[in-house]
């Protein structure tokens, strides 16, 4: 039993909302961190000589930790205390953004992400997990909705905040932006918050946690190192071999666990399952595109980093109406047609995407964008209410997990998968012929890196190929995207439960479905 829960003396101490508005800085931090690094990966790629490889790193280091990590990260919270917890969360990713905006070298900019994903993993479902030992079943939807706004909030921020600091400052600043309102947030937790534990949890499973970590990242390398040393490298077959055997341990011992850190035997509802896939193709497709697009804006368009931030908001600002929107849709329609239509509207944004060509403007881009966000917020609100309402109340906890955990494998996958065919079709692509070996080999690393040497050497030919050959990348991905959000629509329309299938039995008690706040997430 916790050694605290709330009542009604915590509900009524002034200070909760002071200890609330921490709450909301820290997750608000945690959501612009998702978006803004992507809008940095241009002047990361000029300035650092990053390659699309090695962006990819940057991006995906943060999401392969927290992905691996958020699970035990709340059986943590459970044993050792909440608040104590919360606090090393914030604290560690304190610690990991100021070593990000010191450090002058690619690999330590990854090493910095990861420390920052350790830190998000322990902060995100304990910023949840605090708020009963603070509120009243009366205000606590009020805080729980107030948390999950603050990190959606920060989907369409991120861009905005990042490429205004990109133009005033060095690219150290989307680091060191953190580590005011992570003080805040540990100072507040310190003083404002009561520790809460529940001793009896169940004990972490640091086996399965190092089985995930560790074939999820040697996933994600074969597939970022594919496009360089080709698919049939020994290295990269050998990669991917050596994950399938570390995510089947995992399988299997999480199969045989009396008390499974990830659940797996909920993929068995079909209902579960295949929300769970729609939810995971939308992140896959999301953080794609949040990878594809900054570079395109800046080195193919030739906006600086704040306009690049600007022109990204449709895509946001489409994201989050829908996500407004869907659930009256639900309530008229059905999950079902609801979850395939809004895949069916992404689908066409991918394919009318997928017809960019190097003279078009940012109209054209607004355009697709916009659709793009609309079938973005459509899918995936309705496909996570979905899941969770298949699940009952008493397994609610372990599926959420679950879910979260599986959406975050989506994310990271999407950023290795569909960056690496990016990577591979611009080398392609790319015409080196007349340049000397490292100028070539600089110029095949990036968009960018081909921008720079192409204004080295007073070369418009190169900036010219340079931008066609990742036009045609960038196509390439959004055929793909686009095809899969199709494939994936007509699973949903022909297998998902109808809504009459997918009422609970009389009596049956299932877990509530999550508030649309957490779309983006």
């Amino acid at each position: 039993m916790a050694t605290l829960t709330q009542d009604s003396a915590v509900g009524r101490e002034p200070r909760r909302w002071w200890a609330l508005g921490a709450l909301v800085a820290s997750m608000l931090a945690l959501g612009f961190d998702m978006t803004i690094l992507n809008v940095a990966l241009p002047t990361l790629a000029r300035d650092l000589g990053a390659s699309t490889g090695e962006q990819q790193w940057m991006a995906d280091a943060y999401v392969v930790v927290f992905a691996s990590l958020m699970l035990p990260a709340g059986l943590l919270g459970d044993r050792f205390g909440r608040r104590r917890m919360l606090i090393t969360g914030l604290a560690v990713f304190l610690v990991g953004s100021l070593v990000g905006s010191l450090v002058d070298d690619v690999t330590w900019v990854i090493l910095a992400r990861a420390l920052m994903g350790v830190g998000g993993a322990l902060v995100m479902p304990l910023a949840l997990a605090v708020l009963p030992s603070l509120f009243g079943p009366d205000e606590r939807t009020k805080a729980v909705g107030a948390v999950s706004a603050a990190s959606a909030l920060g989907l369409p921020l991120g861009p905005i905040i990042g490429g205004w600091l990109l133009n005033h400052f060095w690219w150290g600043s989307v680091f060191l932006v953190n580590v005011p309102m992570a003080a805040i947030g540990i100072t507040a937790c310190a003083f404002l918050l009561p520790e809460t534990r529940d001793p009896a949890s169940p004990k972490v499973d640091a086996l399965s946690t190092a089985l995930t970590a560790v074939g999820l990242s040697v996933l994600i390398y074969a597939i970022i190192e594919a496009p360089t040393r080709g698919w049939g490298d020994p290295l990269v077959l050998g990669g991917f071999a050596a994950a399938a055997v570390l995510i089947g341990l995992l399988v299997v011992r999480e199969r045989r666990s009396p008390r499974p850190m990830l659940d797996l035997s909920l993929l068995a509802q079909r209902g579960f399952l295949l929300n769970a896939l729609a939810a995971t193709l939308v992140m896959f497709v999301l953080s794609g595109l949040m990878f594809v697009l900054p570079q395109y804006l800046q080195a193919v368009l030739g906006h600086d980093a704040l306009a690049t931030g600007v022109r990204m908001l449709p895509m946001m600002g489409g994201l989050l109406v829908a996500s407004r929107g869907a659930q009256p849709l639900v309530g008229r329609f059905g999950a079902r047609s609801v979850i395939s239509a809004g895949l069916v509207v992404l689908a066409f944004a991918a394919f009318l995407g997928s017809r960019t060509t190097v003279d078009d403007g940012y109209g054209a881009t607004a355009l697709w964008l916009s659709v793009a966000g609309l079938g973005f917020g459509f899918a995936v609100v309705p496909a996570m209410s979905a899941a969770l309402g298949e699940l009952p109340r008493d397994r609610a906890g372990s599926g959420s997990g679950l879910l979260m955990t599986v959406r975050q494998v989506g994310s990271a996958i999407g950023i290795a998968l569909l960056g690496s065919l990016l990577a591979s079709t611009y080398a392609d692509r790319l015409d080196t012929s007349a340049l000397p070996r490292a100028a070539a080999d600089a110029a095949g690393g990036s968009v960018v890196g081909a921008h720079v040497v192409a204004d080295r050497i007073g070369d418009p030919a190169l900036t010219a190929s340079a931008n066609a050959a990742y036009l045609h990348g960038m196509d390439l991905v959004l055929l793909v995207s686009g095809i899969a959000a199709l494939v994936t629509a007509l699973l949903a329309a022909v297998l998902l439960p109808s809504p009459r299938q997918a009422d609970p039995a009389p009596g049956e008690d299932t877990a509530m479905a999550p508030a649309p706040a957490d779309a983006g997430q």
